[in-house]
Formats: structure tokens, C-alpha cells, sequence
């Protein structure tokens, strides 16, 4: 079992996560490795909660499965569950946000595309559509009169 661990400074905000619905799938994008050769996917790659592939020999379907160019081995993750919100923490503390159940293969890099979502600390304002591609994200919270920022 594999885990995505985020660690965030957040301020004014919580409950940072991606927007991953049936209606809105998130792809999560990873490099990739293969356990058994350790060659590295030359490409990012994406993987959603919502899309199943089969696998070869009849296996049972996963959420990602890739065949090594080097190897020729195949490999699959599937997630676990719906991704569990970032809370916001003094002082900021990695946080398990996603989990996978990897077979023959290593995320070895989280890329952070995509929409993301949060949740105002004092007045509960709903944040959407960020992007913390850049690694920070800043916005201003009108109901508390206060700025409000996510850097990962």
C-alpha cells in the first residue's frame, strides 16, 4: 500500500483537496518506476479514481496499469478511496491524502495539475478552481476580511 502525503502551510484555509467527482474526475499525475527493472516512465502519467483498465490475462481491472517499454512487465495501482482533505495544522504536518494499492510499480513524484478546492477556516467560504501547479496558491476571503494561501 502506497500513500500520497501532502504537507501544506495554509492560512485563512482547510480541508484542501483535489475536485475528484464522478462528474469532475481529478487525474492525478505521477512519474512513474518499475519495481522490478527501476526504469523510469520518460513521461508523467495520470490515474483517476473513476477509470478502470483491464488487465492482461484477465486479472481484474485497476485504476492505471502500465507495461514497462524496458522489462515488458506489467504493472497496475488502483485507489484505494476518495481522497481525504488536507486539514489545516500549526506547524504544517504531512498528512496521508490519498492511498494506493500499487503492484510492480512506484509513484516516485506527485504533480499537483488540476482543481483543487478549499474551505475558509472562520467563515466557511468555498474556494474552487485553484492551482497550486506553481506550488502556491493566494486569494482573499471577503466574508473574513482576510487573505487566504496554500503553498505545498
Amino acid at each position: 500500500m502506497y500513500a500520497l502525503s501532502l504537507t501544506a502551510e495554509l492560512a485563512g484555509v482547510t480541508n484542501l483537496r483535489p475536485n475528484d467527482t464522478p462528474e469532475n474526475p481529478f487525474h492525478y499525475t505521477f512519474k512513474v518506476q518499475c519495481t522490478s527493472c527501476r526504469e523510469v516512465h520518460p513521461n508523467p502519467v495520470t490515474v483517476s479514481r473513476f477509470d478502470t483498465n483491464e488487465m492482461s490475462g484477465s486479472r481484474g481491472e485497476a485504476n492505471f496499469v502500465w507495461k514497462c517499454k524496458n522489462c515488458k512487465r506489467e504493472s497496475s495501482a488502483s485507489i484505494k478511496a476518495a481522497p481525504t482533505p488536507y486539514e489545516q495544522a500549526e506547524p504544517a504536518r504531512a498528512q496521508n491524502v490519498l492511498e494506493f494499492d500499487c503492484r510492480g510499480l512506484e509513484f516516485t513524484e506527485f504533480i499537483p495539475e488540476g482543481e483543487w478546492l478549499a474551505d475558509g477556516i472562520e467563515s466557511n467560504s468555498k474556494f474552487e478552481a485553484i492551482d497550486l501547479t506553481e506550488g502556491e496558491w493566494f486569494d482573499y476571503d471577503e466574508k473574513a476580511g482576510e487573505e487566504t494561501v496554500a503553498e505545498c
